[in-house]
C-alpha cells in the first residue's frame, strides 16, 4: 500500500495487540474532507470512524451530538434477504442499538454548555464474521473525535465479553456466544467506566462486578493506542465558548430560592412537580416585574437554566447533607407499588403495574410461530425473533403536547432492555410453542419507565399463560459522587436522574441478574464503586418483586380463550417434503380441510394452530399418518396392495410396505394366499420385524 495519499499527506498508522488481535487505526487514507476520520483494522473487520464538527454554536438548549452506526451489508459479503428492498435503507433496531452503546460512554465526555454541532459515523465496511464489530466500530468513533481538536474527554473504549466454561472472553465467536451466560459490553476511560450494558442468564452480583474489573483493564491497549495516535497527529485545538448561565445571574437565582426550596418541597410526586413548577412560575413572574417585560423576553432562557442548576443544586445537597430525597424518602426506599393483571377482556394477557407516578400498561398477544419476525441484518443470516417487547411512551405521559411518530432511539432502547430482561426466563418453542408480542403502553412518567415496562410485561405473560421459568423484577438506581463517597440511591425519580452521577437499572430474579444499563455522567467510576450498587440493588429488586408476586405468583395454568390453541408434534425432518406435498399440495389440503395453521421447521417441529380443537387434532392426525415411523410389536390396520405365492403385500403406514409371509398368515397350514386375503382388504397385522435393509416383516397369526 502507499504511504501517501493523493492529497500529499503521509498515510499514519499505529498498531497494538488487544485481546489476542492485532488492532491498527490509520489516518489519512480516507476521508479528506472530514473534520476527522480513522480507519480501524481489527482482524479482517475495517469500520471507518467519521467526525464533524460545525464551524459556530448553534442556537439550541442542548449539545447537538449525533452519532450513528452503518450496517453496510457487502461488508459481511450479503446482499438484504429482503424481496423488495436491496439498497441499506433506515437502519435496523439492531444498528439503533449499537449507534446508543457508542453514544452513551462518549456523550458525557464533552463539557456542559458545549452547542457546536457534532456528528459522528461508525461505518463497517469489511466484517471478520468470528466476532462481532460494534466494538471496533465504538473505538473508531472515539479515534475520530479524539482528532476534531473538540473538547473530548477521551479517548473511549470498550469490550462486549461472555463468560465459558468459568472464563471471561472478549470477541467471542457465535459459536460461544451460545455457550456464554453473559453478555456484557463494558466502555469507558483511562481512569474509569462510563457505561455497562448486559444481558445475563441469572447471574450473580459479585461475577457480574468481577467482569467488569476484567473488562476495564482489558480495553486499556485501545486507550493508549488512541493516545498515540494523537500525539502523532497534534491536532488543533478548536476554539469554542460554553453556554452557561451567567455567574452574576445564577448567584442571584441561587439567593431567589435559597429557603423556598429543601424541606419546602420534599413532598410525594407528583405534588412535588406542581409545586416546582408554581415555584417556577413566581420566579419568572418576579424576574419578569424587576426587568420589565422587553428586556426579560432575551433574559428569561438564561434564568431559567439558572433556576433548573440551582434546583439541581438542591437535591443534591438534601441527598449528601440530610440524607433525605426530594419526596421525602430515605436512600434505599421504595415509592409506593400496585399492580394489577386481566385488565383487558379481549387481550391473551394484560397487567398495570404503577410504582409512584410512573405507570405502564403491558398487553401480551400469542400467535402461531410463523408470526415470529424475520430479522435481517449484516451480522448474521436472517433470523426469526419469537418473543418482541414494543415500548411506546406519547407526549401526554410526561404532560406535554408532542406529535404522535414512530418509535424513536429511546422507545427502541427502553423496548429493548425490557425485553432482553425477559428472555432469560422464556420458554423455549418446544416447551412453548407461540409467538409472543408484548407491548407496553406508558401511562405516566416520572423516573425509569423501562424497570415498569419489565414488571408490567412479567405479569402481562404470567396472566397470559406463559410458563415463565420465574418471575423478573427490575429496579433504576441512582448514585450521586462527594468528594469520593458514594450515595446510592433506589429507585430514583425524575429529579434525582437530572442531578445526579449516574443512573443504572438492574433486572433479574430471585436466582440472579437478568440485564443491566448503566450510565454515567461523572467522567468513569472505579469498579468497586459500581460493585457496591449492584449489591444494593439486590434488595430494591427483591422487594418488588415480591409485590409483583402477591398480585399473581406464577403463571395461569390455561390460556384466555381467545388466544389460539396451538399443539405441537416433532417428525423426522426426512419426512418434511410428504406433509408439503409437490407444490404445496398436501399441506394446502391439510389447512383447507381442517381450518388449522400449520408451521414447519427445519428441525422437524410441526405446530399446528387454531380456534377448533377437533379442527387441530385432525391435522396432527393426518401428519401423524403421513410421517408416522413403524414400531416392531404395534398392530396395524393394514391394506392388502398385492399377492404373491410366498405370501402378501400390505400398506401399514403412508409410502410403507411390509410382507407377511405365506407362513404368517394363520396357525394352521394355508395351501394358497388368496384363500385368506383379497387385494384391497383391510386387516390387521402386526409389525414382528425389520430388518438391515429396512424390510418389513408383519404376521397376521400373532395379532391377538
Amino acid at each position: 500500500m502507499s504511504t501517501i495519499n493523493p492529497m500529499g499527506k503521509d498515510i499514519i498508522s499505529v498498531s497494538t495487540e488487544l485481546a489476542g488481535r492485532t488492532l491498527t487505526l490509520e489516518v489519512n487514507r480516507l476521508g479528506f474532507r472530514t473534520t476527522a476520520s480513522v480507519l480501524v483494522r481489527y482482524g479482517d473487520t475495517v469500520v471507518l470512524g467519521t467526525a464533524m464538527v460545525g464551524s459556530r454554536p448553534v442556537v439550541l438548549d442542548y449539545f447537538p451530538l449525533s452519532i450513528d452506526y452503518e450496517e453496510k451489508f457487502y461488508a459481511a459479503g450479503k446482499i438484504s434477504g429482503s424481496r423488495f428492498i436491496k439498497r441499506e435503507g433506515r437502519p435496523s433496531d439492531e444498528a439503533v442499538l449499537i449507534g446508543r452503546l457508542i453514544d452513551r460512554p462518549i456523550r458525557p465526555l464533552f463539557p456542559k454548555g458545549y452547542r457546536q454541532e457534532v456528528q459522528v459515523v461508525a461505518s463497517v465496511l469489511s466484517m471478520d464474521p468470528n466476532f462481532r464489530p460494534d466494538m471496533v466500530a465504538m473505538i473508531a468513533a472515539s479515534a475520530a473525535l479524539s482528532l476534531t481538536g473538540t473538547p473530548f474527554d477521551g479517548p473511549v473504549a470498550g469490550l462486549r465479553i461472555g463468560r465459558v466454561n468459568g472464563e471471561f472472553k472478549a470477541f467471542l465467536t457465535a459459536e460461544e456466544r451460545e455457550e456464554s451466560d453473559l453478555d456484557l459490553v463494558v466502555a469507558g476511560i483511562e481512569s474509569g467506566i462510563t457505561m455497562v450494558e448486559a444481558g445475563a442468564n441469572e447471574v450473580s452480583e459479585e461475577a457480574i462486578a468481577d467482569a467488569l474489573a476484567w473488562a476495564y483493564e482489558q480495553y486499556q491497549p485501545a486507550i493508549a493506542l488512541q493516545k498515540e495516535l494523537v500525539e502523532k497527529i497534534a491536532p488543533v485545538a478548536q476554539e469554542y465558548a460554553l453556554v452557561l448561565p451567567n455567574e452574576e445571574i445564577q448567584q442571584a437565582v441561587n439567593e431567589w430560592v435559597d429557603g423556598k426550596l429543601g424541606e419546602a418541597l420534599h413532598h410525594p410526586y407528583p405534588e412535588r412537580n406542581e409545586l416546582v413548577s408554581t415555584l417556577r412560575w413566581a420566579f419568572h413572574d418576579e424576574m419578569r416585574e424587576k426587568f420589565g417585560e422587553d428586556e426579560y423576553k432575551a433574559l428569561h432562557d438564561e434564568y431559567d437554566e439558572a433556576f433548573t442548576s440551582a434546583l439541581h443544586y438542591d437535591v443534591r445537597k438534601g441527598i449528601i447533607n440530610l440524607q433525605t430525597r426530594p419526596d421525602g424518602r430515605k436512600l434505599d426506599e421504595i415509592r409506593p407499588l400496585s399492580s394489577e393483571v386481566s385488565l383487558l377482556p379481549r387481550a391473551h394477557g394484560s397487567s398495570l403495574f404503577t410504582r409512584g407516578v410512573t405507570q405502564g400498561l403491558n398487553i401480551v398477544t400469542l400467535a402461531p410461530l410463523s408470526f415470529a419476525q424475520m430479522v435481517d441484518t449484516m451480522e448474521q443470516n436472517d433470523y426469526e425473533r419469537r418473543y418482541m417487547h414494543h415500548y411506546n411512551a406519547p407526549g401526554y405521559t410526561v404532560g406535554e403536547v408532542r406529535r404522535l411518530g414512530g418509535a424513536g432511539r429511546r422507545e427502541i432502547g427502553h423496548g429493548y432492555l425490557a425485553e432482553r430482561a425477559v428472555l432469560p426466563v422464556l420458554p423455549s418453542a418446544e416447551e412453548f410453542p407461540y409467538a409472543i408480542r408484548s407491548v407496553t403502553e406508558i401511562m405516566s412518567q416520572n423516573g425509569s419507565t423501562s424497570m415498569a415496562a419489565t414488571c408490567s410485561s412479567v405479569l402481562a405473560l404470567m396472566d397470559a399463560g406463559v410458563p415463565l421459568k420465574r418471575p423478573v423484577s427490575g429496579i433504576a438506581m441512582g448514585l450521586m459522587m462527594d468528594n469520593g463517597t458514594p450515595y446510592v440511591l433506589s429507585d430514583i425519580a425524575d429529579a434525582e436522574d437530572f442531578a445526579g452521577d449516574m443512573d443504572f437499572k438492574v433486572t433479574g430474579t430471585s436466582e440472579g441478574i437478568t440485564a443491566i444499563q448503566m450510565d454515567m455522567k461523572v467522567h468513569g467510576l472505579p469498579v468497586e464503586i459500581l460493585r457496591q450498587a449492584l449489591e444494593k440493588s439486590k434488595a430494591g429488586r427483591a422487594h418488588i418483586l415480591e409485590h409483583m408476586v402477591t398480585t399473581l405468583a406464577e403463571p395461569r395454568a390455561e390460556l384466555s380463550p381467545y388466544a389460539p390453541r396451538i399443539e405441537k408434534i416433532k417428525i423426522n425432518p426426512d419426512k418434511i417434503g410428504a406433509v408439503i406435498g409437490k407444490g404445496g399440495e398436501v399441506i394446502n389440503k391439510i389447512t383447507a380441510e381442517t381450518g388449522a395453521m400449520i408451521d414447519i421447521k427445519e428441525d422437524g417441529l410441526i405446530t399446528v394452530a387454531g380456534q377448533d380443537a377437533a379442527g387441530i387434532q385432525r391435522a396432527i392426525n393426518w401428519i401423524k399418518g403421513l410421517t408416522e415411523e413403524p414400531e416392531v410389536g404395534r398392530v396395524y390396520d393394514g391394506k392388502v396392495v398385492s399377492i404373491k405365492d410366498f405370501g402378501a403385500f400390505i400398506n401399514i403406514l403412508p409410502g410403507i410396505d411390509g410382507m407377511v409371509h405365506i407362513s404368517e398368515l394363520s396357525d394352521e397350514r394355508v395351501e394358497r394366499v388368496e384363500d385368506i386375503l383379497t387385494e384391497g382388504e383391510i386387516v390387521k397385522v402386526k409389525l414382528v420385524g425389520i430388518d438391515e435393509r429396512g424390510r418389513l416383516s408383519l404376521s397376521i397369526k400373532d395379532v391377538e
